[in-house]
């Protein structure tokens, strides 16, 4: 990393494309600003503008002082011509050429896949986002889980890997150090503290504007071997993952639901038109990835169903739960006849023993 690599990104005129373009006629930034203006307008075919803007070297201020925000902030900018720049980004037609990081790079290197889905997503998108990724940290060595930390989906994919003390990315639509939503900040700090990594392609004097999401979704689709989107309503933002990660010759994989579903309508809509592998298991994943001969050194559950036998009653309180719908308190207790603190003593031992889960709104829903 050098600061001609930070200072054509600050350069006006100058875009992701555009970068992209002066990198493959010149080699690395500095060669760039060596040029002269006969190789500019030449070889590199540069227009007025941002030609003029390369010799008089405009990005070098802001270039400057976006080092001494990175120093200040705790954040690791890398170029696309550093050794340790992802493979997988670099291999995409529009990588950004600086990414600013902050937790462990290494998780970039592992094996990635990108889970997407709705912000409104459902208990059931929830319930199989997190029931995929336990099944897949059993059985994939190296894994780590990419996705945008949004509301609903996102959020989902994260704490389930956390969970399961996976590593886990969170691409995001703004600069560093900030966390958007805000609300996420307290599991961005997790993320960092459990071996994962926040990642952006923006800096510090970005203008914030609404079309950054979809910027930053062609990096969660590129990160990794794979995209799995969970739910999504007909149109949405993971749909445009989806379609970012085939146009990068990546697997696409959807999770189908009822047609009725208006938050499964995207997923079932790839599936149908072959757009997205059908995935029911996270034994479908690992064929689909081919990540077979990927088992782990290492137990990464701490404690499965199978470790704590249920006791009577609460075999009979989990029979109450007769369909994939969440239950609500009342409801369990007209149910299943019990007194409030009866029945609260058998909901703990069913979460304990990982039968059920706890829902916003004092919901329960029988996990598979």
């Amino acid at each position: 990393m050098t600061l001609e690599d930070i200072a054509l990104q600050m350069t006006p005129g100058i875009g992701v494309k555009g970068a992209a373009h002066l990198l493959e006629v010149f080699g690395d930034a500095r060669r760039i600003f060596a040029a002269s203006h006969d190789e500019l307008a030449g070889a590199a075919r540069l227009r007025p503008e941002p030609l003029r803007a390369i010799l008089q070297r405009k990005g070098f201020p802001a270039a400057e002082r976006e080092l001494l925000y990175c120093r200040r902030n705790g954040i690791r900018p890398i170029a696309s011509t550093d050794p340790e720049y992802p493979p997988l980004l670099r291999d995409i037609p529009d990588p950004p050429h600086v990414i600013y990081l902050r937790g462990e790079l290494r998780t970039l290197r592992m094996r990635c896949l990108s889970v997407v889905g709705t912000r409104t997503a459902t208990p059931y998108g929830e319930t199989m986002c997190h029931a995929l990724i336990e099944r897949l940290a059993e059985r994939v060595d190296e894994l780590s889980i990419v996705s945008g930390l949004a509301f609903g989906i996102d959020a989902a994919a994260h704490r389930a890997a956390l969970a399961c003390r996976v590593p886990t990315v969170a691409v995001m639509a703004n600069p560093l150090p900030g966390v958007t939503p805000t609300q996420h900040a307290g599991l961005a700090r997790d993320i960092l503290e459990q071996g994962g990594a926040l990642l952006t392609e923006l800096h510090s004097q970005t203008r914030q504007n609404g079309s950054l999401f979809l910027a930053r979704n062609r990096i969660i689709a590129a990160l990794s071997a794979g995209t799995l989107v969970v739910e999504s309503p007909a149109s949405g933002g993971s749909l445009f993952t989806a379609h970012c990660a085939d146009g990068y010759n990546r697997t696409v994989m959807a999770l189908p639901g009822r047609v009725t579903d208006r938050m499964s309508a995207g997923t079932n809509f790839l599936i149908r038109n072959q757009k997205a592998q059908m995935i029911l298991t996270a034994d479908d994943i690992i064929t689909e990835l081919q990540w077979e001969n990927a088992a782990p050194q290492r137990d990464t559950r701490t404690e499965t169903p199978g470790d704590r036998r249920l006791t009577p009653d609460e075999r009979g309180l989990l029979g109450c739960f007769r369909t994939d719908d969440p239950l609500s308190l009342e409801t369990l207790g007209e149910l299943s006849g019990l007194d409030p603190g009866e029945l609260a003593t058998l909901l703990v031992g069913l979460e304990l023993s990982g039968a059920v889960r706890q829902l916003p709104g004092n919901r329960y829903m029988k996990l598979p």
